[in-house]
């Protein structure tokens, strides 16, 4: 692991592999940490310099500032290209899942000329609903992430990744309630504010897009309508995956994005 000062909080992250190799950012879901690339990363390494990094207030990141009441997606992009910079590049492959997924909708948008490409996965043009993201919000505030953990992680994972590993539940519940909770409730309340319908198209830029069948908060009628601003993509649905294809499916995943990344 690394970090990095910006703006007095610290960001924490990992650059592996060979500097000589193109760079893959990956950008990790709400409540999780970059540890959801683990299992992938020694593929992806053999073509590929990877860059994770955890966002405001999770795994190893500093939370928030407390003088701002906002995150945006502008910001997180911006934290992106400021570890790419870090990095030494000028250009990049990205993946995101879920609130990764917004975040590489903000570059679709705003940095196209630095992708190579841009895998979206389990996410949204728009996700939810504001007045559900606000009460989450709220809720985390009044309960704490630890004791909302027990009824958020079990959305994450489809029924056979949780038959497999018995402990999978366990194991993130545990990692999603050491979460800053102010952080992860300004998260929600910016994914209450995400609208990127009609900011897609034209770019020109290779994009794939991945969803489960068994995903309930990005369900695959989600990524059939992020599709079609993204000039008629049509995602890749895989069957009887949930929210985080990267923990259930890593090695499905991953030629995926291999035979994409090219």
């Amino acid at each position: 692991m690394a970090f990095l000062k910006e703006n007095g909080r610290t960001i924490c992250y990992r650059l592996l592999g060979d500097s000589a190799k193109p760079l893959l950012v990956l950008a990790h879901p709400l409540g999780m940490t970059q540890g959801v690339w683990d299992d992938m990363l020694p593929a992806l390494l053999e073509r590929f310099r990877v860059l994770t990094w955890d966002l405001p207030g999770h795994g190893a990141s500093a939370s928030w500032p407390k003088a701002s009441d906002e995150i945006t997606p502008e910001y997180l992009a911006h934290e992106a290209l400021l570890l790419v910079k870090q990095a030494g590049a000028t250009s990049f492959h990205f993946a995101g899942t879920s609130i990764g997924g917004v975040i590489g909708q903000q570059l679709i948008s705003q940095h196209s000329d630095q992708l190579l490409s841009a895998t979206l996965t389990n996410t949204g043009a728009v996700i939810g609903t504001p007045e559900a993201w606000n009460q989450r919000s709220a809720n985390v505030g009044k309960l704490g992430l630890a004791a909302m953990a027990a009824d958020i992680v079990p959305r994450w994972f489809g029924q056979a990744a949780c038959d497999a590993e018995p402990a999978l539940l366990g194991g993130w519940q545990v990692i999603m309630g050491r979460g800053d909770g102010r952080s992860y409730g300004l998260l929600c309340e910016m994914l209450g504010r995400c609208d990127f319908r009609g900011r897609l198209a034209g770019h020109k830029l290779p994009i794939l897009l991945l969803g489960g069948s068994h995903d309930v908060a990005t369900p695959p009628d989600t990524l059939k309508t992020l599709g079609e601003h993204c000039d008629g993509k049509v995602p890749v649905i895989l069957d009887g995956i949930g929210h985080v294809p990267s923990v259930e499916c890593p090695d499905q995943f991953c030629n995926l994005l291999l035979q994409h990344c090219v």
